[in-house]
């Protein structure tokens, strides 16, 4: 378990993460609305060398990136039905030679590939309003 006490810290472990992340790694992300999904991708993209500005791709689903390796940042949290994945290329996302992170993906789990990174982040409240617990698991 990581722990972040502010959203510099929460950025800061994404940057780590992002500078050992290699072609076709998938990374799923896992928390509940403002956990600070979008925020430890902002880190991430960091550690690619990605020097756009990142934003939520809520409302367009994919969000592609150039850096050090192609950021491919999904959120299927607004997909209504699984066959929509295909119309957005999905497999070209994860089967690409970038590095594809996933919010939401619990929502599409089957299809997700037998090999993932899956990071869940909690908030606690109790320990402050910035406070973040950070998991993360093979699958």
């Amino acid at each position: 378990m990581i722990y972040s006490q502010n959203e510099e810290e929460l950025i800061s472990i994404g940057q780590k993460l992002g500078r050992l992340l290699n072609s076709g790694d998938i990374i799923v992300l896992s928390g509940d609305l403002g956990a600070g999904k979008t925020t430890l991708t902002k880190g991430i993209a960091k550690g690619l060398d990605v020097s756009q500005m990142i934003k939520s791709p809520t409302y367009t689903i994919v969000r592609e990136y150039e850096g050090r390796l192609p950021l491919y940042h999904l959120d299927v949290y607004r997909i209504g039905d699984i066959e929509e994945m295909d119309e957005i290329g999905y497999e070209d996302y994860v089967y690409g030679e970038g590095v594809c992170l996933i919010e939401w993906a619990n929502l599409i789990e089957e299809i997700l590939p037998d090999h993932y990174q899956k990071i869940t982040i909690r908030k606690d409240l109790e320990k402050g309003f910035d406070y973040r617990e950070i998991e993360m698991e093979e699958q």
